[in-house]
């Protein structure tokens, strides 16, 4: 425990008066409960504007329904958390801050391991964020606590999807070791790569496949609230439980880290 304790107070030295590191986390903390007070309170409406308008998320704020709600927007605004670990972690190999490390008595697993709980705890605080919005949202729009934690588990499905994009970017990260290079590959892969990998597999198997690539895996754990209401309402065709989606996702997360240390051990610093 003093050891770890010790690498993640290394780490906190290091990013504690990083600007950037303060403006992206202020973005996620801002923006997040900010989109959804807009999104309740009918942003996103049938008909337009006025009192003949329907907003169809209505009851997406009551509880149990605001964990999934808040799990997906969660979801989009955790890439600003993403594009924070890339820049911490290549800032090591652009300012040579790493070799320093080395210099002082780390070695490479102890770089790997303070960036990799630095990926753990972003993800619990991000997730801690989220269940503290959830009750206030829950608290207003809800007439009864009595199903508050009776889909609590989009709680943990959210912790799991933070850790799988963040391991996604710690990983890319290692690999690439250049910031902008690193996030625009983050980008490309997160919007426009994987959803044409996972069309393409879809297509051609008989089960959904193409949903266990890294991060569809955790993002089908929070479907948008419209899109899972719909499968809900269709009968048939082929589909893999949210279990299935789960252990995927731990599967990621963890070759995320073993890759990770395959590089490290491979490349020079």
């Amino acid at each position: 425990m003093n050891y770890m304790n010790k690498l993640i107070a290394i780490e906190w030295l290091k990013i504690k008066r990083y600007r950037t590191f303060w403006v992206l986390t202020g973005l996620f903390l801002l923006l997040l409960p900010l989109w959804n007070v807009e999104v309740a309170n009918g942003f996103l409406k049938i008909g337009g504007a006025g009192k003949n308008s329907m907003n169809f998320l209505s009851t997406a704020y009551s509880f149990p329904q605001v964990w999934g709600n808040l799990g997906f927007w969660g979801s989009i605004f955790i890439m600003f958390i993403s594009i924070l670990v890339i820049i911490i972690t290549t800032n090591e190999y652009t300012f040579r801050t790493n070799r320093q490390n080395v210099i002082d008595g780390w070695t490479k697993m102890q770089f790997l391991q303070g960036k990799a709980m630095l990926v753990v705890i972003f993800s619990l605080a991000a997730t801690c964020y989220l269940f503290l919005l959830g009750m206030v949202f829950g608290a207003v729009n809800s007439g009864s606590l009595s199903s508050l934690f009776s889909e609590f588990n989009q709680v943990i499905y959210f912790f799991l999807l933070s850790l799988d994009y963040l391991g996604f970017a710690l990983f890319l990260s290692v690999w690439i070791r250049k910031s902008g290079l690193a996030i625009g590959l983050f980008l490309l892969y997160s919007m426009i790569i994987e959803n044409i990998l996972k069309g393409i597999i879809n297509h051609y198997s008989d089960k959904p496949f193409g949903n266990l690539l890294p991060l569809q895996a955790s993002d089908e754990l929070l479907p948008f609230p419209l899109m899972q209401m719909a499968k809900n309402l269709m009968s048939g065709g082929a589909t893999l439980s949210l279990t299935t989606y789960a252990v995927a996702t731990l599967g990621w997360c963890g070759l995320y880290y073993f890759g990770s240390r395959q590089l490290l051990l491979r490349n020079d610093w």
